[in-house]
Order: structure tokens, then sequence, then C-alpha cells
């Protein structure tokens, strides 16, 4: 990385009204990175407060029923919060205290980002907003009501497509009108310097963890590490552990939705849809017209639906060190399926991306080898999605029902 730029990629296009906000977040930044102590503090606060280190799970089940490489799986779902996104949430919180201010924002698609960004505020006593877009206020309602009961206030966000770019563009300029008492807490790998190197280096615990973990019970490297792509926070967290193992295959899996030859997906780095562009703060690939103008996207997971990728990724998938696919909708709901069925886990719709392909392509793999997947939250945030899509009828009835009890009230 130099100046923020990762290859052609990245960079910091803020107004001017927020250079001086940057310039402190990133003093903040360089002298926590310098500090042994800080990263300490933050190992002693995770593993006190949100049970890491997640395990590393041999699923034995899925793979004598695949018949093909050892599958192992990284437990994010584990973590505090249900998701890998309480490693980012918490690190940036120390920040915040270190930086004295009193209250943060946050964007959410999924919610699992926003259930974190709550439950830190909570833990650290700072006032707290979070921007969702209304659709997908909609479809991840239990988060919203966990975020409301930790304290924090949730923002329907109404403009363009009301879901996660839209929010992030809320949230910016919430940060605009109150810079000097606000932190916003970036969720994801992507926006103005510093926050991509600055996620992925909160979110690198679990590559570090992975790497120590694979090693003693597998005796050696895993062949291929798995990990879902919307932003690129989980993906990054669990590659920076074999980056410079240049033998380990690392691998996307972004959102196909209903297909990358419609128009009804998030895929920017798979097919040919996504062009390079600036946006929110940094320059990326990004699914847009010819006029700049973000498209709409679209994926049953609400965490991968975002219209551009971490510029670190851009970087490594234009080196070739990262390898991107991409799942279908229906692909995803059969691969949540064989897991739960096979192995007791339930992983989230965005982690069930990276099972998609991992499931693909561990049958033509030999026993001897090995493949992680990074699961990435656990999927009782999605069980309105999930039981909608399955059609459940025993679920249509109990919501009828539940209806029909609120209705006589």
């Amino acid at each position: 990385m130099k100046n923020g730029y990762f290859g052609q990629w990245g960079g910091a296009f803020i107004p001017e009204v927020l250079h001086q906000t940057f310039a402190e977040l990133h003093k903040a930044y360089a002298a926590a990175r310098a500090d042994e102590k800080f990263w300490q503090e933050y190992v002693d606060l995770m593993s006190n407060y949100s049970c890491r280190p997640t395990p590393l799970t041999f699923a034995e089940n899925l793979s004598d029923h695949l018949g093909g490489a050892r599958i192992y799986i990284k437990r994010e779902d584990l973590n505090h919060t249900g998701a890998h996104k309480a490693n980012n949430v918490m690190g940036q919180g120390l920040l915040v205290k270190r930086m004295g201010k009193k209250r943060v924002i946050a964007e959410t698609g999924a919610g699992q980002h926003g259930v974190a960004t709550a439950t830190m505020a909570a833990r650290f006593g700072f006032d707290c907003t979070i921007y969702m877009g209304e659709v997908d206020v909609a479809r991840q309602r239990p988060n919203v009501f966990w975020m409301e009961k930790l304290g924090a206030t949730v923002v329907p966000v109404k403009d363009g497509s009301r879901t996660l770019k839209d929010a992030i563009n809320e949230a910016f300029r919430d940060w605009v009108t109150n810079m000097d008492s606000t932190h916003y807490v970036f969720g994801t790998a992507c926006g103005p310097a510093p926050f991509p190197e600055m996620v992925s280096w909160f979110q690198s615990i679990i590559g570090i963890e992975a790497e120590k973990q694979i090693k003693e019970q597998h005796g050696g490297l895993p062949d291929r590490v798995y990990a879902c792509v919307g932003g690129g926070s989980n993906a990054m967290g669990i590659f920076q552990g074999f980056l410079d193992h240049n033998e380990v295959e690392l691998v996307g899996v972004e959102a196909g939705g209903k297909g990358i030859d419609t128009e009804e997906h998030a895929s920017r780095m798979v097919g040919d849809r996504a062009t390079p562009g600036v946006a929110q703060g940094y320059k990326t690939m990004f699914l847009q017209d010819t006029d700049g103008q973000m498209l709409d996207t679209h994926s049953i997971a609400a965490g991968l639906d975002y219209v551009g990728v971490s510029p670190i990724l851009a970087d490594l998938g234009e080196k070739g060190r990262v390898r991107f696919e991409a799942a279908t909708d229906t692909e995803v709901l059969e691969a949540l399926k064989l897991t739960m069925r096979r192995e007791g886990i339930i992983p989230a719709l965005e982690s069930s991306h990276a099972f998609v392909q991992a499931i693909k392509e561990a049958p033509t793999m030999s026993r001897d080898q090995a493949i992680i997947i990074n699961m990435s939250g656990r999927g009782d945030k999605d069980i309105f999605t999930i039981a909608h899509a399955f059609d459940d009828p025993s679920w249509k009835e109990f919501i009828i029902g539940r209806a029909a009890e609120y209705a006589a009230k």
C-alpha cells in the first residue's frame, strides 16, 4: 500500500470539510499500529468479551458426503453478536476512546454490523445511530429490534435503492455535520483511506488464528481458503493469514443473485458488468452505468448486495492472487440446506456463498488435501428470508397467526 492506494485502487476522495477529521483518524490509527500494547488490549478484549479465538471445526460429515478434500470451517458465527463484524467494531471502539469522542454512527446492510456497533456502543458508553436501507430494515427486522434494544437509534434510509450504498451515503452526511463529536464506524474494507487498511487489520485476527489452527489440526497449510465477498472484510480477515503462502489458493465468492447473465446480481469481480470508478470516497470496481450512476443490485443475502468491492481485493484480483467466483441465490439455498442437514451448522446467507463454491470444488480434490471455509456469520438472522425462500408452510401459519393476534389488539 502507498498513500492509501493498493495498486491503482483506493485513495481518499473526500470533501474538504472532512480533511481534518481524516487527519485525526490517520494519526490515531498510525499510533495504534505502532503500539504493541494496543493490539494486546484488543486481543484481550476479544478474548474476554467476544469468545476469541473462534474454533476451526472439521466438517467430518460434509467431507465424507462430498468425498474429496477435508473441509474445515472457521466459526465466526460463534463470535459475539454472531458474525465477524464484532472484530472490527471493537477495534474501532478502542480508537474512539483514544480520540475522546462520545458518539458513533454506522451503516449496515444485513444488520450484523449494526448490531455489533450498537453492542460496542453499549459496552463503551457511546451514543449510537445506525443508518440502514428501508429494504434491509424490512428483511432484517430481528437485527433492527436488537439494535434498538441495545440503545441505538436506527434510521431507515428511503433514498435510491434503499439498501447498503444508500445507508453509507446517509452516514457520511451525518458525519460531515457532526464530525467533532462523532466517529463513523465503517463496517467493511472499503471507503476512503485509512478505512480499507484499518478494517482489514482488525479482521486479520481471523486469519492469524486460522493459520495456527489448521497447522495444528491438519498438520500443514490448507490448499484453498474460501470466503464470501460483499465489501470484503471477512474475506480480507481470513485471507491475511495466508497471503504470504503462495501455495494456498484464495477464493472469494460474490453474489450471483439470479445469474450474472442477468441484471439481478452484485458481482463486481466476476462478469463484465462492473467498471472502474470513484464513489463514496475511494476508487474500485463499481456496478455503474456509463454516466457513473450506481446500478441496482440483487442478492438473497442483504450483506452482499453492495455496488463496490474492497480496493484491496480489487488489487489482489487484478494481480491474480485471489480467484473470484459467483454463487446464485438458488445455489446458496441448496448449500445452506446441505450444511444444516449434514453438520447441524446454520451459515448466514452471506457465508453460504462461500460454501457453494467449496462444495463444488471439494469433490475434485484428494482426501489428503484441506480447505477452509470462513463462516462469517450464523443464519438465525435470516430466518424470515430463509423461511420465505423455502416456502415453509408451518412458518407461514405462525406468521399469519401472530399477525392476527396483533390485529385483534
